[in-house]
C-alpha cells in the first residue's frame, strides 16, 4: 500500500469506537497546551444510543487509516433540532481531528459531505462536537495557551487543511481574558447597576444547590428564550438540559452563578428573567490527570488539583427577550467584581464565547477590561461545491 493512501471506513464495532475515542490521545499526546478530556466524558458525548442529543440527530463515524492505523476522525451530523428551528437543511460535522496531510483531511471531508448530500443536505458547517451547546469550532488564534473548561484546543495546521478543502468563515467566536487586576471597575457602574435594581424592581441572587433541579429549569427557560435570535442558536430539550447540567454540578461554584429576578410591584412575588453563569476551569486539574483516566491515580490527582483552581470561564449570559433592554449585563458585571473580589478565589478568568457579530456583548468584554485571547472560527461550504 502507498505510503499516502488513505481509507476511510464506518465505525461500527467495538473497536473500531475505541479507536475514534483514543485518536485524539495518540495525536496530542506530547503536545504542551492540550488538555486531555476525561474518557469517561468522551465516551459518554459520543454514545449515540443513550446521550440525549442524539434523540433528534442522526450522525455516522468515520476512520480514516494509513497501514491500518488510525490517522484521522470526523463525525457527520443531520442535527434536526437545528434545522428545524432556522428552517434549513444544514449538515454538520464534529469531534475532528487528523495528521497533518490534506490528503487525510480530504478523505474525511469527502466522506461526510457525501453522508450528508446523500440525506439532502445544501451546506456543510462546522466543527461542533455535537452541536452549539457543547464544545464546538476550530481555534484559529490563540495556541500558546491551554483552552479554558468545554472550550476546544487543536493543532494550528487545521484551519489551512479547512481551507484548502474548500471551507469558508461562517462565524467567528471571541474568548477574552479578564482579571481583578485590570478590570475597569469603576463607582460608576456600581451607580448603575444599583439604579437599574431600584428601577426595574431587580434582585440578583446566587443559585440554590439544594434545589438544583428547579434552578437547572429556571436557566433552562431563560435560556432557551434569551438566546433564540443568536446565530447557530439550537433549543435545548429538557432532557439534554438535565444531562449538561448533571455533568455541570460537579464543578459548580454556586457563589459565581446568579439569577436575576424581577419583583412585582407589591414586593411579594418575583420573577426569574436573567441568568449569569462562570464555572471554575477544571481544566487547570484535568492537565495532571494522565491521558484523561481516572484509575488508577487520575481521581487523586483531579481532587487535589481542584483545590487550587483559581481562574472562571464565564460560559455565558440570558436574559428573556422582554427584558434585554435593561441594561442587566452591567448589574451582572457589578455583581461578579464583587462575589470575586469577596470569594479571593478567583482572581483571572475568561468571557468565552462571544459571537463576533454580538457587538453589545463584545463591546461590554472592552468596556470592563477584556482584552481578545482566543478567537474560535465555524467553517461552512456548500455541499454541491
Amino acid at each position: 500500500m502507498a505510503e499516502n493512501q488513505i481509507t476511510v471506513r464506518l465505525v461500527e464495532s467495538a473497536k473500531a469506537h475505541h479507536q475514534f475515542l483514543d485518536l485524539p490521545y495518540q495525536l496530542y499526546k506530547h503536545h504542551p497546551y492540550w488538555v486531555p478530556p476525561l474518557r469517561m466524558a468522551q465516551k459518554d458525548i459520543l454514545n449515540i444510543q443513550k446521550h440525549p442529543f442524539y434523540k433528534a440527530a442522526d450522525v455516522e463515524l468515520f476512520l480514516a487509516f494509513r497501514n491500518e492505523k488510525p490517522v484521522g476522525r470526523i463525525m457527520a451530523i443531520v442535527n434536526h433540532a437545528a434545522n428545524q428551528f432556522h428552517h434549513e437543511q444544514a449538515g454538520h460535522f464534529g469531534f475532528f481531528e487528523c495528521e497533518n496531510n490534506f490528503v487525510t483531511a480530504q478523505a474525511l471531508f469527502d466522506a461526510a459531505r457525501h453522508w450528508l448530500r446523500e440525506r439532502g443536505m445544501t451546506v456543510m458547517r462546522g466543527p461542533f462536537n455535537p452541536s452549539t451547546n457543547y464544545e464546538c469550532a476550530l481555534l484559529v488564534q490563540g495556541f500558546d495557551s491551554s483552552p479554558t473548561v468545554m472550550m476546544p484546543y487543536n493543532f494550528d495546521y487545521y484551519a489551512a487543511l479547512f481551507e484548502q478543502y474548500g471551507f469558508t468563515k461562517a462565524m467567528d467566536l471571541m474568548a477574552y481574558d479578564i482579571s481583578l487586576e485590570t478590570f475597569n471597575y469603576s463607582e460608576k457602574l456600581g451607580r448603575v447597576a444599583e439604579r437599574l435594581k431600584n428601577k426595574y424592581r431587580i434582585k440578583v441572587r446566587t443559585i440554590d444547590l439544594k434545589k438544583f433541579a428547579s434552578e437547572v429549569e429556571t436557566v433552562r427557560r431563560i435560556y432557551n428564550d434569551a438566546w433564540s435570535n443568536n446565530w447557530g442558536f439550537v433549543p435545548v430539550s429538557d432532557d439534554e438540559f438535565q444531562h449538561i447540567a448533571k455533568d455541570l454540578k460537579q464543578i459548580v461554584d454556586s457563589q459565581v452563578v446568579f439569577v436575576a429576578e424581577q419583583l412585582s410591584e407589591d414586593g411579594k412575588t418575583s420573577t426569574p428573567i436573567a441568568f449569569f453563569l462562570a464555572i471554575p476551569d477544571i481544566n487547570l486539574a484535568l492537565k495532571k490527570v494522565t491521558d484523561g483516566r481516572l484509575l488508577p491515580f487520575g481521581l487523586i490527582k483531579l481532587l487535589w488539583h481542584s483545590r487550587k483552581i483559581d481562574f472562571i470561564r464565564i460560559v455565558t449570559m440570558g436574559v428573556v427577550k422582554d427584558h434585554q433592554n435593561l441594561g442587566i449585563a452591567a448589574v451582572f458585571y457589578d455583581e461578579i467584581y464583587k462575589h470575586a473580589a469577596q470569594v479571593g478565589k478567583y482572581p483571572k478568568g475568561e468571557m468565552s464565547w462571544i459571537l463576533e457579530n454580538n457587538l453589545m456583548m463584545n463591546r461590554s468584554a472592552e468596556l470592563i477590561g477584556g482584552k481578545i485571547a482566543k478567537v474560535y472560527r465555524i467553517y461552512e461550504k456548500s455541499i454541491g461545491d
